[in-house]
């Protein structure tokens, strides 16, 4: 006779942020698509944010058709891998491979793709590279950074491998935080180069959520 406990029935499992920002997404596309009104979408985009289980979050894409190369029944929150939220995001060229701010500044941010090399340099300036949702051209990435009399502050989501080598004279090189253990298919950043009178502060910080319903209405 066998002690062994039964699997947990799906709908009483745990979801966690990506399964609730991956149904967020579809009402999202519900929305653009007609399928939703911005009432409706409130509603379910206030409940899916609530939700603690699978049971709670089918429910709310169950009378919408699945995604485009989705499967055709089910609901959209399912159980992920370690290395999902990586898939796609890593191959391909960069957006491009240098940034330069003398008494000004620059800011990548948002979709782009950080190439296998990207210098950035600010003198008397000020810059941002902002990686949360940023693609990849390679697994491993080169961010050489020059600060004089001036900073450039990169960041980086959670579950990166992160490799800080840079190095500080009368300034610094800074990783505030720490990127905790680095999720399978996760891209590995090296962060090079130095500080003169200026600094470079490496800072990790969870992915933007989708847009909320005041923020969406803007945009459509």
């Amino acid at each position: 006779m066998s002690d062994e406990r039964p699997e947990k029935p799906l709908p009483d499992l745990r979801a966690s942020d990506a399964d609730r920002d991956r149904v967020v997404e579809r009402l999202r596309d519900a929305v653009a698509e007609g399928r939703l009104d911005m009432e409706e979408f409130e509603e379910r985009l206030d409940a899916a944010y609530k939700s603690r289980t699978y049971a709670e979050l089918e429910p709310l894409t169950r009378d919408l058709p699945a995604p485009a190369g989705g499967p055709e029944n089910g609901p959209v929150a399912r159980p992920t891998t370690a290395a999902e939220p990586w898939t796609g995001r890593i191959g391909g060229g960069g957006s491009s491979a240098t940034a330069v701010a003398v008494m000004s500044g620059f800011q990548r941010k948002g979709r782009w793709t950080v190439p296998a090399r990207f210098d950035a340099v600010a003198f008397w300036g000020g810059g941002q590279l902002d990686l949360r949702e940023a693609d990849f051209a390679q697994r491993e990435v080169v961010i050489n950074c020059v600060a004089v009399m001036g900073g450039i502050e990169i960041t980086v989501p959670p579950g990166v491998e992160l490799d800080v080598r840079g190095f500080g004279f009368m300034g610094a090189f800074d990783q505030r935080d720490n990127p905790g253990p680095f999720e399978p298919g996760a891209p590995r950043v090296v962060v090079t180069g130095f500080a003169f009178w200026g600094g470079v502060e490496i800072k990790v910080k969870k992915r933007k959520r989708p847009l909320d319903g005041p923020s969406l209405r803007k945009e459509l």
